[in-house]
């Protein structure tokens, strides 16, 4: 057996929560691979919703094992407040969540880190959440970090050394804070943590593997936020990619099987940083309003803008996408207009090759425009209720990505999803 991978391609918040929850059932398990709670994953069905942070999206399905891999910061506190109110939801948590041994913890100094680098950034902010992921991940790479499996190795020695560690820098930075309260949550969280099954999770999917069982990895963010090949530095700390559920999960690379890559059928991004086909006009604010763009867990106004598949083919090609799945079709029903990305002019030249920087002002999009299909989707059940225009917008993106988009929402509820016929 092979591991299924999903993950973004674009600047995150594409859907990847809501497409997790409807693949599930075809799977045996499901695994998150890399990010730490700022990514949420909303997901609505029988009239309620979910955000999910830290936990994988398949936990709402028919008792499938559900991983937390090596790749994942866990910050404990929030881990507990999110895993208590599935849990009063009705989702028996414990009997089918396991958490991996080598996955990094965001200590409260983490987060306090987190904010003084950014204030002492000025004007240079990246748009960090500020719950602490990039000096966690720092801390992983400089090999002065603390793992979950810790919590049964000399625990308090090796917390206290970091704590500790932590506060010498930040009074260097000129902070002095009382973190008694925090650390007395985040050990009671700790306590929390311990009453599920930590496992070393490299192992338990590779034997679900050998047993014939079937995984999906789920990512978190998207490809144009990953650490090497987004739009750096206005990126996430982790590998957002496919290789990073071969890191994050320990999976070796010949057992990949199909990659799905979701993407909106506009574009978002949140915080800082590039964002050549962004809107700063009435119909930004139009896509904004109608997707309903706002963080699921930072609540920030997501900015807005038309697709970018000069960035969208890229992150194929790193990814190696055999399945395309587009979101948010409903969004555009009813404009008379849409627009498509299909080059960059740099220095006044044309090209479809994603740039090594594409810093504000210095990308120009050149846009092709197709007509609206003016049509309310939201009830459709089946593809052939697709209006002509609509049809010849999947087409166009088919073409201009050579790859097929075997999925499209046209909705929040996992019913709202169509499922087309390969070709």
């Amino acid at each position: 057996m092979k591991v299924d991978v999903l993950l973004g391609l674009q600047w995150g918040d594409e859907g990847k929560g809501k497409v997790v929850d409807v693949l599930t059932p075809r799977y045996d398990a499901v695994a998150r691979f890399q990010g730490g709670p700022n990514a949420g994953h909303t997901l609505e069905f029988e009239g309620k919703k979910y955000v999910l942070r830290s936990i994988p999206s398949g936990i709402f399905q028919d008792g499938q094992v559900n991983i937390i891999g090596n790749g994942v910061v866990l910050d404990p506190v929030l881990f507990q407040e999110e895993a208590e109110a599935l849990e009063r939801s009705g989702v028996d948590l414990k009997k089918v969540l396991k958490l991996s041994k080598k996955a990094h913890l965001i200590l409260p100094t983490h987060r306090l880190l987190d904010a003084a680098n950014e204030k002492a950034k000025g004007g240079a902010k990246i748009g960090t959440t500020g719950k602490g992921i990039g000096p966690t991940y720092t801390d992983k790479v400089s090999r002065n970090g603390l793992r979950l499996g810790d919590i049964e190795h000399d625990f308090t020695a090796k917390y206290a050394a970091a704590r500790d560690r932590h506060l010498s820098i930040l009074r260097q930075m000129g902070e002095t804070p009382d973190i008694s309260e925090l650390e007395s949550r985040w050990l009671a969280a700790i306590d929390y943590m311990k009453g599920y099954e930590i496992v070393d999770s490299e192992h338990l999917i590779n034997g679900l593997l050998r047993d014939g069982k079937s995984v999906l990895c789920e990512g978190a963010q998207g490809t144009m936020l990953d650490v090497d090949f987004g739009s750096y530095p206005f990126v996430t700390s982790s590998n957002t990619v496919c290789a990073g559920a071969c890191a994050g999960l320990g999976v070796a690379p010949n057992r990949i099987g199909e990659v799905f890559g979701i993407f909106k059928a506009y574009c978002t991004r949140v915080g800082s940083g590039p964002f050549p086909t962004e809107l700063h006009d009435e119909t930004g604010k139009r896509i904004r309003d109608l997707g309903h763009e706002y963080g699921a867990v930072t609540g920030r106004e997501r900015r807005c803008g038309w697709i970018d598949l000069v960035a969208l083919k890229y992150a194929i090609m790193i990814n190696g996408v055999t399945q395309l799945i587009m979101m948010k079709s409903d969004v555009l029903d009813d404009f008379d207009e849409v627009k498509a990305c299909v080059a960059y002019k740099i220095n006044g030249k044309e090209t479809k090759a994603f740039p090594y920087s594409i810093e504000d002002g210095t990308v120009e999009p050149v846009y092709a425009s197709l007509p609206g299909w003016k049509k309310d989707m939201t009830a459709f059940r089946s593809e052939e209720e697709f209006p002509e225009a609509f049809r010849n917008y999947i087409d166009f993106l088919e073409a201009e990505l050579e790859t097929p988009i075997t999925i499209v929402s046209i909705g929040p509820d996992r019913e709202q999803t169509i499922i087309r016929s390969k070709k």
